[in-house]
């Protein structure tokens, strides 16, 4: 069985739009987001006071309800982001693009540091809010990866994330 994309949640006027590197295994087997069990972002986005609780990675299309919207910067599902390839990163940043012009989202959190490197070209990128944002009058924030594999302690994690409330 081929690993198969999972749908985007995308709506005018969002928020935010949480944009990850790729759909993991799991993701792609569940057709949900962050739906791995060692992906952390959903305890972030709750213990950050993004969300009134901890949502489950079957209730992602509930998101839209808060105005926050979910994609990825590259639709192939892999077992971990060093899969992706050059060619891969420079269509999806072309797509991801479109994607934030069409639904025109206040800000843009990517959900890991090369998220936004190969979105922007850009190769230092400090966590927060980016000065000169591709897009004219929409946000870009930058966030740590919500994988478990990533070494920063949760608490600090948590607390960048914290710093999406600022921009809306």
């Amino acid at each position: 069985m081929a690993l198969q994309p999972i749908p985007d949640h995308l709506a005018p006027a969002l928020k935010i739009l949480f944009v990850g590197f790729n759909p993991s295994i799991r993701s792609s087997e569940t057709g949900f987001h962050y739906a791995n069990p060692n992906n952390r972002f959903w305890k972030i986005l709750h213990e950050a006071g993004l969300t009134p609780r901890k949502f489950l990675p079957e209730e992602n299309s509930r998101l839209l309800d808060l105005g926050f919207g979910l994609t990825n910067i590259v639709a192939r599902p892999t077992k971990e982001a060093a899969e992706i390839t050059k060619e891969e990163y420079k269509i999806g940043a072309e797509k991801l693009k479109k994607k934030i012009m069409r639904y025109q989202p206040q800000a843009v959190c990517f959900v890991g540091k090369g998220v936004y490197q190969q979105y922007s070209g850009k190769r230092i990128a400090p966590w927060g809010e980016q000065p000169d944002p591709q897009i004219s009058g929409i946000a870009e924030f930058v966030a740590p990866s919500s994988s478990g594999l990533v070494r920063m302690k949760l608490d600090e994690i948590v607390e960048i994330y914290r710093g999406l409330h600022k921009l809306l």
